[in-house]
């Protein structure tokens, strides 16, 4: 029980650093550069897939019902049928899957390995709802939505390696 009530507790805290990250936003077309998907893999790095999904779970029902903690101070349940909402949807897949893969062996190469593959699901989600909700092709979508953020998405996964060596020391699950 005590267990449960300390991992709601490190789902909510991570849930807020989400939205958090939302507010530090660069706007450069239908999907901005946010700061989101790092707390997004870290919260699955340190509360493994089932409570990392469970902080993106709170954090996407906060936006739905109107708290202002999606990318650039928005929120809404119309968000999800915007051209960003495949990659909200994609920060649940990605925590849960950065979780997974980084609980067989806690070590940074699992847990860089589990960050990409989890960055993967964000871009899948997001790039095929893109495409779906602006009717423009694969390449035009991978254009807007995928080739701008490479670089700062590895400069995110390798923030996300060192800060999670810190997290772990402090926090005991």
């Amino acid at each position: 029980m005590a267990n449960n009530f300390k991992m709601m507790i490190y789902a909510s805290l991570f849930a807020a650093l989400t939205a958090a990250g939302a507010y530090i936003t660069l706007p450069i077309g239908p999907v901005p550069i946010v700061l989101q998907n790092l707390f997004v893999l870290l919260a699955g790095l340190a509360l493994g897939g089932k409570w990392g999904a469970a902080s993106i779970g709170i954090y996407l029902i906060a936006g739905a019902v109107g708290l202002p903690v999606f990318a650039g101070g928005t929120a809404g349940i119309g968000k999800f049928a915007g051209p960003t909402g495949g990659y909200l949807i994609g920060f649940l897949f990605a925590a849960y899957i950065t979780g997974i893969i980084s609980s067989i062996k806690k070590n940074t190469f699992l847990d860089i390995l589990a960050m990409i593959i989890g960055s993967a699901a964000i871009y899948i989600f997001g790039i095929t709802w893109l495409k779906i909700v602006t009717e423009i092709s694969l390449a035009k979508a991978l254009i807007l939505g995928c080739y701008p953020f490479i670089i700062g998405d590895a400069v995110k996964i390798a923030a996300a390696a060192y800060i999670i060596k810190a997290i772990r020391k402090v926090i005991k699950l």
